[in-house]
């Protein structure tokens, strides 16, 4: 390595951990199975120096990290942590420690808040509630393009990007929004309504068909949403009342819901096992595939509170640096700049019957 490699994080990666961490208190990530925080914190090399930019992804994959480097970030926040467990070793031949050995190569260092982004007032559970709520409209509802397949029956699978621009606010309709468990104290300030999962209670039922035209929308048109409904039900005749909310996979929150079982249980995933039995309690299930239920939070929401708070964050910062010859072209960089990987996906496609 070079000599000239400093044993800390640059400045600016610095302010982004500081910028999550007054977002998204990792005082609120589900210690219990959970590793969130600076998972990988790369060396500063004065001689190389990054961008000053961070890219946002879901899943840090080998193309996400081929952008990043790319790109010359300073920082990868990925949502779900790259490191769930101890490792024993970290090599070249398993894919995910590749990607992480290359980053830290470059000088790019990784964050991860996963369980923090569902707790906190205002991450990820709430923005699906003002999905399903109607207190968010995309900027854009362009569905993505459907590319044919040499097959005669099937197109090319299709990987839906959400929503490419922020949402921006709308008119709710009326229902009151309770936390499903709540964070054990003690509580950051303001944060009194932090905890897993959110349930929607509307004060008039909503038909389901609704429901779901406005799930497509604030989602990004997904070429198709996965519904389980009752065998004797059907959409159009559906009203629902409660929504249960929970990103990624819900089953452990939704079903413990205060009150039994909500009318609709909106999630990224449930098995097969749990959805019958949700359905069969009368229940109606939509489950988008795990992180299609969060990647859309990335550019409606995080994007911009990060890229707000960084930059106070940094301009902070440069107005007390470190008094060392090395940082000096680093604290003058005024620039930060928060994007959003354009290579994150889930892995699953979907194949559209050709007719």
């Amino acid at each position: 390595m070079s000599s000239s490699l400093i044993p800390a994080s640059s400045p600016f990666t610095r302010a982004v951990v500081n910028s999550m961490r007054k977002l998204y208190p990792e005082s609120l990530a589900d210690k219990s199975f959970d590793n969130t925080g600076l998972l990988l914190e790369a060396p500063f090399n004065p001689a190389r120096r990054q961008k000053n930019s961070v890219l946002l992804t879901i899943d840090l994959t080998r193309a996400v990290a081929d952008e990043a480097i790319a790109r010359r970030d300073s920082v990868v926040v990925a949502y779900h942590p790259i490191i769930f467990r101890g490792l024993k070793s970290l090599t070249l031949n398993d894919s995910q420690q590749n990607s992480l050995l290359r980053l830290a190569q470059e000088g790019i260092s990784v964050y991860s808040p996963h369980t923090a982004v569902d707790a906190t007032p205002g991450g990820m559970a709430d923005w699906l509630c003002d999905i399903v709520t109607g207190a968010v409209t995309p900027s854009n509802d362009a569905a993505p393009a459907i590319e044919k397949s040499s097959s005669q029956s099937y197109s090319q699978a299709v990987f839906p990007q959400p929503q490419p621009a922020s949402a921006t606010p709308s008119s709710a309709v009326p229902h009151e929004r309770s936390t499903i468990h709540p964070s054990p104290p003690p509580v950051p300030e303001g944060l009194e309504s932090a905890g897993m999962g959110r349930i929607v209670t509307f004060q008039t039922p909503q038909p389901l068909a609704t429901i779901v035209d406005r799930i497509g929308r604030g989602t990004g048109n997904p070429g198709g949403i996965p519904i389980a409904i009752p065998q004797s039900a059907s959409v159009d005749d559906l009203k629902i009342r409660t929504v249960g909310v929970c990103p990624g996979s819900g089953s452990s929150v939704l079903f413990k819901a205060p009150g039994g079982i909500p009318d609709l249980l909106f999630t990224g995933e449930l098995s097969h096992h749990e959805a019958l039995a949700a359905v069969e309690q009368g229940s109606v299930v939509v489950a988008l595939a795990h992180s299609n239920s969060e990647r859309g939070y990335l550019r409606a929401v995080m994007r911009e509170k990060l890229a707000g708070t960084l930059a106070t964050e940094w301009e902070t910062a440069r107005k007390q640096p470190e008094n060392a010859p090395a940082w000096e072209k680093a604290y003058a960089d005024t620039e930060s700049a928060v994007d959003v990987s354009n290579q994150d996906r889930d892995p699953y496609g979907i194949m559209i019957r050709q007719v």
